[in-house]
């Protein structure tokens, strides 16, 4: 039986000399203790060395990948095939089947021809002669290291780490820049106070204090470089009637010197922004598109590399940024942010109020597979970013549509409003609310006092015989009596005041008519 060793050196064809011991596979490891031992069993009949690194480098890609390379396939020609009816034990059985479906070579893989290689693999340097241990241990790191790099892809404009410095240095540089602007206003106040509410841009004012130097030269400086006609005019009228002090040269000189810092620092901040750009569509274009340069590279910066932010889930990338707010909520049991270094996002700020924490979701999602595809994949376009930043646009759109669209029906069609007209009706001032009392006409009041008039001879005499059924006996034997004699009496009391209004009437009709004769 022979035996295909492979080393970081190159092949090495072994014989088994004596076969019988590979039925022993737990006992196979004590025949390699010692090189004696290991001589006993295994003897070298070929060793073919690689010319250079990239033919290692090729043979080991070729073996991961379960194909045999040029070199492999030169070796089992010019060596095996002479033994043909030798059975070949290698390690990995998906190039065995390659072995044999080209060259018709009968190969054997099995837990003995494992324990085999790896009694081999600890006796390599006494079984395999010619080659120092200096020369093997560095070919094998020099190999290592180019395999690690094919593995990955490795790229340099693929360094993230150009990218956690740039976005650092750019943050301290904003806070830096903040200081010495106020500074440098502050400092300069003493002396023209004026010119700090008319200039507001902080590079042109520093680049004007830088060209008019004291006040005094304001009326013979050309500011029109960096300034409008109406603020340089605005700023030569406020010279003029300026409250400030007055301050030597030297402390002039001082401040001219400060603003030529803050000059230098943001020509460097611009330069830096566009250097941080640049890098981040060489190697996050995808994750650029969709959330853009500054809170793509804080995302990148946060993880630490563009693979760790590879690894974490949407669910972690929306609130990355956020995590003191995150465990304050959990602690206190309140609610947890919806958003962290995602929110400055162009996408998230453009939206209202009420949708930034659906939008978040969804940018948080499509960004990570962005992130994904930017660490792992092999195509370094953006199409995917552009894509998926499209369709957000458009649920953007249809969350903002949505308050205006019809609540019944479809819910496909929008409201529809009618067009505001402004009508003034003229109201007239109605009177009759006024009084209290209730409207009767003339004609019926008039009737109403005639009446009256013919009525009052007849009431006075019709009071006496009013006075005549009221008898106190009945009044007070009424109470006690019981509730059914009530009744009766008061049906004869209802008789007896019906026979006194008839009497009345008679009386009533008496007079009127001795009246007429």
């Amino acid at each position: 039986m022979l035996v295909l060793f492979e080393t970081a050196a190159g092949y090495a064809i072994f014989k088994v000399l004596d076969e019988s011991k590979l039925q022993e596979v737990d006992s196979l490891w004590k025949e390699f203790e010692t090189p004696e031992k290991a001589n006993k069993v295994v003897k070298l009949k070929h060793f073919e060395k690689f010319q250079d690194t990239t033919e290692a480098l090729a043979a080991a890609t070729a073996m991961t990948e379960g194909k045999m390379g040029k070199s492999l396939k030169k070796v089992l020609k010019k060596v095996v095939a002479k033994e043909a009816h030798e059975q070949l034990a290698i390690s990995d059985a998906k190039l065995g089947g390659v072995i044999k479906e080209k060259l018709n070579l009968s190969c054997v893989h099995s837990p003995a021809v494992a324990e085999l290689m790896r009694g081999i693999r600890t006796q390599m340097e006494s079984l395999i002669t010619g080659l120092p241990p200096r020369e093997i241990s560095a070919m094998s790191l020099g190999l290592a290291h180019s395999l690690s790099r094919y593995k990955l892809k490795f790229s340099p404009d693929k360094v993230d780490t150009m990218i956690v410095q740039a976005i650092s240095l750019l943050d301290d540089l904003d806070k830096e820049l903040n200081n010495y602007i106020m500074r440098c206003r502050e400092w300069y106040g003493w002396h023209f106070p004026e010119v700090g509410k008319i200039i507001t841009d902080n590079l042109a004012y520093c680049k004007s204090v830088r060209k008019i130097g004291a006040r005094t030269n304001v009326a013979t400086t050309d500011l029109s470089e960096h300034l409008p006609e109406e603020v340089e005019a605005e700023v030569k009228l406020a010279a003029e009637i300026s409250m400030g002090t007055e301050v030597s040269e030297e402390d002039i000189g001082n401040i001219m010197h400060l603003c030529d810092q803050v000059i230098e620092i943001t020509e460097y901040r611009t330069q830096l922004y566009d250097y941080l750009k640049n890098r981040m569509m060489a190697i996050a274009p995808n994750l650029t598109v969709m959330v853009g340069e500054l809170v793509g590279a804080r995302l990148i910066s946060h993880a630490g590399s563009l693979l760790n932010l590879a690894k974490h889930p949407a669910s972690t990338v929306q609130i990355l940024g956020a995590e003191k707010a995150l465990f304050r909520a959990l602690k206190t049991r309140r609610d947890t942010p919806k958003y962290g270094l995602i929110y400055h996002a162009s996408l998230v700020g453009q939206t209202s109020a009420k949708n930034k924490g659906k939008i978040s979701r969804m940018l948080a999602a499509k960004a990570s597979l962005a992130i994904r595809y930017d660490a792992l994949g092999e195509d370094t376009n953006a199409e995917m970013g552009v894509e998926n930043r499209a369709k957000l646009e458009a649920r953007l759109r249809h969350l903002e549509e949505k308050g205006i669209r019809r609540i019944s029906g479809t819910g496909k069609a929008m409201a529809k409003s009618d067009k505001y007209q402004h009508r003034s009706d003229v109201k007239v001032y109605d009177p009759s609310g006024d009084s209290t009392l209730p409207s009767v006409s003339k004609k019926r009041k008039f009737e109403e006092v005639e009446e009256e008039e013919v009525a009052t001879p007849v009431t006075v005499k019709t009071k006496k015989p009013k006075k005549e059924p009221v008898e106190e006996p009945e009044a007070s034997t009424a109470a006690e009596e019981t509730p059914k004699k009530k009744k009766k009496k008061s049906k004869k009391a209802e008789e007896e005041a019906m026979d006194v209004k008839e009497e009345e009437e008679e009386a009533t009709v008496s007079p009127t008519e001795e009246v007429r004769s």
